[in-house]
């Protein structure tokens, strides 16, 4: 249920469960921690995470979350993996972002999005705490009214806000989100590693 493909220093990494929205189960949160170690000692520089079909992820599996999931530690290792790695990493959203899968791509270097986009993070309404790192990352990105707005209101955002808020950079055609990744990721493919990775450890770890 996590694709990964590789084309030289670059790797796509998408959730691949469109018939449940992509929502995530234990084992799939297991093999994306695994996936970003392993990308980490394998010298890459650029990591793109997406989704199959029309939407990113509703968050946690619900028979799952209510199993326990939700509460899970595996939620921070995921973003806490993502976040160290010494690359670009850049979450290219095919569609919603919603509740625990908002730590991965806080935790991305970049943000691209469909016009379709909407993004809601609803713990309050749920009873869940958000993930430890998630409140941070989101006040450096759109400031702590607008952190509140989202973690406390439950407000229900769509690209356009989300753009204009800061939780995303660009907003992108489905037909050209991968074109327009690809011209966010050229410069990063085309210097060294090591270059990357300086330049990213200069700018500050999330």
């Amino acid at each position: 249920m996590i694709d990964v493909k590789q084309d030289g220093r670059l790797w796509t990494v998408t959730l691949s469960r469109p018939e449940k929205a992509n929502s995530l189960t234990k084992a799939m949160l297991t093999d994306l921690a695994r996936i970003a170690t392993n990308a980490a000692a394998g010298g890459v520089q650029v990591l793109v995470l997406t989704g199959a079909g029309k939407v990113f992820s509703a968050g946690a599996d619900l028979d799952e979350a209510r199993a326990g999931l939700a509460r899970d530690p595996i939620w921070q290792e995921v973003s806490g993996a993502i976040a160290a790695l010494p690359c670009l990493t850049i979450a290219a959203l095919n569609g919603t972002l919603a509740g625990g899968a908002f730590g991965m791509a806080l935790a991305c270097d970049l943000r691209v999005a469909v016009p379709q986009a909407k993004f809601f993070y609803p713990v309050m309404k749920l009873g869940f705490l958000p993930q430890p790192s998630d409140p941070a990352r989101l006040v450096e990105l759109v400031g702590p009214s607008r952190a509140k707005m989202i973690l406390m209101a439950g407000a229900r955002i769509d690209a356009d806000e989300a753009l204009n808020w800061g939780l995303i950079d660009k907003i992108s055609a489905p037909d050209a989100l991968a074109e327009t990744v690809a011209g966010c990721s050229a410069d990063a493919l085309s210097a060294t590693g090591e270059h990357v990775a300086a330049i990213k450890t200069m700018l500050g770890k999330k």
